[in-house]
């Protein structure tokens, strides 16, 4: 993964690590390696963030547990090019993240390639709640049913109960204050390519906050501990 980088991996990880994590500028980073004697642009930290956010997310992936069969869905507003995009959403009923996807348009084809990118990682939920949006509701009936024409096993699928109530989905309203939190300082994003890239590594550490990944030698590992092994 860092194969003739210039820096060394533990200084690459540091600056990946603490960017995604905490409120930190490009310029913050810079400054604070400058004061321990290393010499970092902050478009290089940049790269490394777009380069390697996703890498360590695949990764992740890998050895992440099984989600509940209740799920929250919900999208929020990231400011993108100076304009307002999308990120959807998806926590369980123990508030684990389920699945998220970044996209330019709100309308019925982004909300089914979500539901679709959700259902293909962790199967088939038994309920969805949602809030008031009909589109949401019909990207998830559309898939559901695509879903079911697909199985292999034989055996009749009940479909995915859908649970429409404002008031239901305040948990994945809590769960979104997280992520906006970090982007907030960062004053929007110069292009969707480097969003959505820089979101997997936020949603990734999220992830990691929640203990949502299996380690076989070490059941509670810290942040920097969890960034070691998924680099290693």
């Amino acid at each position: 993964m860092f194969n003739g980088r210039h820096f060394d991996r533990s200084i690459i990880l540091l600056c990946v690590r603490w960017y995604l994590a905490y409120n930190l500028s490009l310029r913050d980073l810079e400054e604070m390696m400058a004061e321990r004697g290393i010499h970092v642009d902050h478009s290089t930290v940049h790269r490394w963030v777009v380069h390697f956010a996703p890498l360590l997310l695949e990764r992740f992936n890998r050895r992440k547990r099984p989600v509940t069969g209740k799920w929250h869905v919900d999208e929020t507003y990231v400011r993108v090019r100076g304009r307002w995009m999308y990120l959807y959403r998806a926590v369980d009923s123990v508030g684990d993240t389920v699945e998220f996807f970044l996209s330019e348009n709100r309308d019925l084809p982004a909300a089914k390639r979500f539901i679709r990118k959700a259902l293909k990682r962790h199967g088939r939920p038994d309920r969805i709640v949602i809030d008031g949006s009909q589109t949401n509701r019909e990207a998830i009936i559309a898939c559901d049913g695509e879903s079911r024409l697909r199985d292999q096993s034989r055996r009749p699928l009940k479909p995915i109960r859908i649970r429409q109530s404002q008031y239901l989905n305040n948990r994945i309203e809590q769960d979104h204050r997280r992520i906006k939190r970090r982007i907030r300082s960062m004053l929007g994003f110069k292009s969707i390519t480097h969003a959505a890239s820089i979101l997997s590594g936020i949603e990734m550490v999220q992830m990691m906050r929640k203990r949502q990944a299996r380690y076989a030698h070490n059941p509670a590992p810290s942040l920097v501990e969890q960034f070691g092994i998924l680099a290693a």
